[in-house]
């Protein structure tokens, strides 16, 4: 029988890349201990900051609101409601519901009212509806930090997503987001800091918190999603993973300290175009109008 590496009571969780076996009660203070000092690794923010937390009703983003309000930051939340009829509706409330159990502001930035339309009218008029969304989502997030007068945004992608996102990357040698592939990105031609704390931690660990913290969140995927090249990465990462525990982890961090910055000396070389400024927005964008800004007008006009 396991026994935890803190009280020697029986563990109730293994965590096989750091061999670590944990009681509930030390697996908790190890999570949060661990995010602590994730962000101290890599200072991503201070203290005293300001915070952002993009909340999707999903497990990581709770779980990283839920652990950064325990350590005492002042982080407060941001959903994006896609107009995705049931999917979006169940989200918002659970992420609602969830900001009320914090006692933390969440702000609600509906594509109905700030574009007209929500995601299934894009669908209905373009293939690339997913990649759109995603840009959508970003706009919104960077537009709703400087709106509401944040200093960082945080994400809740996870180690799974980008060891994923990482070999994808390495694959199709996509140099210019190999060149911003870090955990924390500063402020820069108007976009706000950026910062991902769930980093270091997998899935797994992140739905176990989940589980000893009841935090209650959407199990579903998006509905509209088309993920076919991501999930084939990240089955790829789950078997060199299962085979070699660890290799996730080794193979993020490795990068981040041997190749990410030769890579990042010279990640404007590797731009398509230039940042400018929507001369009708006045966010940052590679073209003015902007692409938000072009995407009204066309569909005002439709």
């Amino acid at each position: 029988m396991a026994r935890c590496r803190i009280c020697r009571q029986k563990a109730s969780i293994f965590i096989p890349h750091h061999r670590l076996p944990l009681c509930d009660e030390h697996f908790v203070s190890w999570f949060e201990n661990y995010l602590r000092r994730t962000i101290q690794k890599f200072r991503m923010f201070s203290r005293e900051a300001r915070i952002l937390v993009a909340v999707s009703g999903g497990k990581d983003s709770l779980v990283l609101w839920k652990a950064l309000v325990k350590l005492g930051y002042a982080a407060d939340g941001v959903f994006i409601d896609l107009g995705i009829e049931d999917f979006s509706f169940l989200s918002r409330r659970v992420v609602e519901d969830f900001a009320a159990t914090l006692g933390r502001k969440l702000y609600v930035v509906s594509l109905q009212k700030e574009l007209g339309f929500g995601i299934p009218a894009l669908k209905r008029r373009t293939k690339k509806y997913c990649s759109l969304c995603g840009s959508i989502k970003r706009y919104f997030l960077n537009w709703a930090t400087r709106k509401f007068h944040y200093e960082v945004l945080l994400t809740g992608h996870n180690l799974d997503d980008e060891a994923s996102a990482l070999l994808g990357n390495v694959i199709n040698w996509s140099i210019k987001y190999l060149g911003r592939k870090y955990p924390v990105l500063p402020a820069h031609s108007g976009f706000p800091q950026k910062a991902k704390p769930l980093c270091r931690f997998t899935s797994f660990e992140i739905q176990e918190y989940a589980k000893r913290q009841k935090i209650k969140y959407i199990k579903e995927s998006c509905p509209l999603s088309s993920e076919a090249k991501r999930l084939v990465f990240a089955e790829m990462m789950d078997q060199l993973e299962e085979q070699m525990p660890g290799t996730k982890l080794r193979f993020y961090l490795d990068y981040l300290r041997r190749a990410f910055p030769i890579f990042q000396e010279k990640v404007e070389d590797f731009l398509d175009h230039k940042l400018v400024t929507c001369a009708r927005c006045g966010e940052p964008a590679i073209s003015s109008p902007c692409f938000i800004c072009r995407l009204k007008e066309e569909y005002q006009g439709a």
